[in-house]
């Protein structure tokens, strides 16, 4: 039975990689894939999926007016499709997880979707919401603090500073985000404190 994914963690956990890894062992099988992400991250260039190690993948953007569903309908006509795959889930809105729930539970296909949970001010993205809300498997992709605790909080930083303030969706990669434990999230450490007597 066909269920949405939804893997979730900070920043540089692995997310795109992961869903690099298992677009390959699809098609490895003769499998179609349909890959997708939102137009909004275009960091790495537009309609990419891109891991922080250097691999890529072609994907299909979706705006926030475009209907998943539809272009799933459009593609599983020409060619049934196995498998959908979406990086950066977070910046997905209702509507978009609303259709990836229609395409699980109407034609029994596995939705993974890999995203953020919550944004710097530790509030959720409108994706994570509704991916909480109606995925049937929520699984934590785990990564580490500078301390050597799990990270589970993403701080934005400017001067090396953490700011709590500003728009929800800025995008930018280690030169403004750190992932952090709670602890260090809370009290702002982004990294050790650095003795002035050692050298």
């Amino acid at each position: 039975m066909a269920q949405l994914y939804y893997r979730y963690s900070t920043m540089n956990a692995g997310k795109s990689i992961e869903l690099i890894k298992v677009a390959y062992n699809y098609e490895e099988r003769g499998k179609r894939v349909m890959t997708l992400v939102p137009s909004v991250d275009d960091r790495y260039g537009v309609g990419l999926v891109t891991s922080r190690i250097g691999l890529q993948r072609q994907a299909t953007l979706v705006n926030e007016d475009t209907n998943i569903l539809e272009m799933f309908m459009e593609r599983n006509r020409e060619a049934p499709v196995d498998c959908v795959l979406i990086d950066e889930c977070q910046f997905l809105k209702k509507h978009h997880v609303e259709e990836l729930v229609e395409i699980v539970d109407s034609f029994e296909v596995p939705v993974l979707a890999y995203g953020l949970k919550n944004d710097f001010r530790n509030e959720l993205f409108e994706g994570s919401y509704y991916m909480l809300v109606y995925a049937d498997k929520i699984e934590e992709i785990k990564t580490i603090c500078w301390c050597g605790s799990k990270a589970t909080m993403v701080a934005r930083t400017i001067g090396g500073n953490i700011v709590k303030q500003g728009e929800q969706i800025v995008i930018g990669g280690n030169e403004m985000y750190v992932s952090l434990c709670r602890k260090h999230y809370n009290d702002g450490r982004i990294g050790p404190v650095k003795d002035p007597d050692r050298r």
